[in-house]
């Protein structure tokens, strides 16, 4: 339907969308970035003007759904498109003069189907939600007009432009090859992933557990802290024996701390309550706040630091060695093992595999070649700068818990933070 007479150059089309897909790319990329999921606005604050409800949207959707593929969806009147160059065009434009010229432009017009403007659409970014998609309609016309415009003026055969479109058409590749194999490395056979599951049953063990935490050192009482702050002038001396003072106070309260670790460990491993022995270890420690939950439901390998994973080799019913880092010192009892099974994973798997396989075919690609630039023209390769350390003490916290998510105040577990699944064998 391209062009009068409600005829459809579908060639002229392609080319056109071809010609202008980097343009789109690039002035889309605001469109893309629309699509990420908006932040719920605060409790009493309005929607933003113009903003589309859920049922608005829905109705938008289900109204597009029943137009037609070959019905016209945008129609841009005085653009004509582009017509195949044969002689008798040829000899045609030439006995065209310059007032009948005006008026065939003036009655011609573009006509885009709803199967070409999702074409394009999908071509510009997948799953275009439809506000985006109006927000295409509105750019699209302008974008139409103007480059006929320009293709007229002899724009697209200039040696910027022709430079400009390859480097785009590089760009626009390398980011098909890449949606390509993001689409490839999701289609996983059922095989492949019951054979992953086979290799890795370690993985998808799952541990009910119950966790003492002690702290390593024992918290000022109220009087200390108020010695210490009060604002006395103390000689270099006095200063020096002041902090010999605290420091072998510190390492005598981390002792004692550490004696009451092996003594509840023990009591742990004659059957008391570990809810009572850690209420007393926080008691011990001067802790002001309630103590953690000791329970933790449903722990997998990924779910503990790399230093508490040898409680995973225990057996329901075990209580663990003494465990001992920067943190402080912890025990912990299996109260049950078992292995999830194949179809509450699958899709876990599914996903671990998909990401594996993306990785791998990328860095397949990066490795394929090596560059060489001359430094004569670029200069030298700069030397990175060394990562800076990080300043500050190390200031001992619970390990992660499985089952808090949410930020937790000091001396509780915070939020846990996954490991890498593990590698296929």
């Amino acid at each position: 339907m391209f062009g009068t007479s409600n005829f459809l150059m579908d060639q002229s089309w392609r080319n056109l969308s071809m010609r202008e897909s980097w343009v789109m790319c690039v002035l889309l990329g605001a469109l893309a970035w629309g699509q990420a999921a908006p932040a719920t606005p605060p409790a009493g604050r309005p929607s933003a003007p113009g903003a589309p409800s859920k049922q608005e949207a829905a109705e938008t959707t289900d109204t597009a759904a029943s137009v037609p593929a070959d019905a016209a969806v945008i129609t841009v009147k005085g653009v004509c498109p582009a017509q195949p160059k044969t002689a008798a065009t040829k000899a045609g434009a030439a006995k065209t003069d310059g007032a009948s010229a005006k008026t065939a432009a003036a009655d011609c017009k573009t006509v885009i189907t709803k199967a070409e403007f999702e074409r394009l659409a999908s071509g510009v970014a997948p799953n275009l939600t439809p506000q985006l998609k109006k927000q295409l309609a509105t750019v699209l016309p302008r974008l139409i007009a103007m480059s006929a415009e320009a293709q007229k003026k002899g724009l697209d055969k200039n040696p910027r432009y022709l430079e400009t479109v390859k480097f785009a058409k590089m760009q626009i590749l390398t980011q098909e090859l890449q949606r390509t194999t993001q689409e490839e490395a999701a289609k996983i056979p059922d095989a492949d992933i019951a054979e992953y599951y086979k290799k890795n049953p370690e993985a998808y063990e799952q541990y009910n557990l119950d966790r003492l935490f002690v702290p390593r050192s024992k918290q000022p009482d109220a009087a200390e802290t108020k010695d210490n702050d009060k604002d006395e002038k103390l000689t270099e001396e006095q200063q020096k024996a002041k902090d010999e003072q605290e420091k072998r106070k510190q390492a005598e309260g981390e002792e004692e701390m550490t004696q009451m670790a092996e003594k509840l460990r023990a009591r742990a491993a004659a059957g008391e309550d570990i809810a009572k022995l850690q209420k007393e270890a926080f008691e011990a420690a001067g802790m002001k706040i309630d103590s953690p939950t000791v329970n933790l439901p449903t722990v997998r390998r990924t779910g503990l630091p790399p230093g508490h994973t040898a409680v995973f080799d225990l057996k329901a019913g075990d209580v663990s060695q003494l465990i001992n880092d920067s943190g402080g010192h912890y025990v912990y009892k299996v109260n049950k093992k078992e292995t999830l099974p194949l179809d509450q994973v699958k899709s876990e798997i599914h996903s671990t595999r998909q990401n594996q396989r993306m990785r791998d075919a990328m860095e397949t690609y990066q490795n394929s070649f090596k560059a060489e630039t001359n430094e004569a023209y670029f200069g030298p390769v700069g030397a990175q700068a060394p990562p800076s350390p990080r300043g500050g003490m190390m200031h001992p916290k619970m390990p992660p818990s499985p089952t808090a998510p949410a930020a937790q105040p000091q001396g509780q577990p915070p939020a846990s933070s996954p490991s890498e699944a593990p590698k296929p064998n």
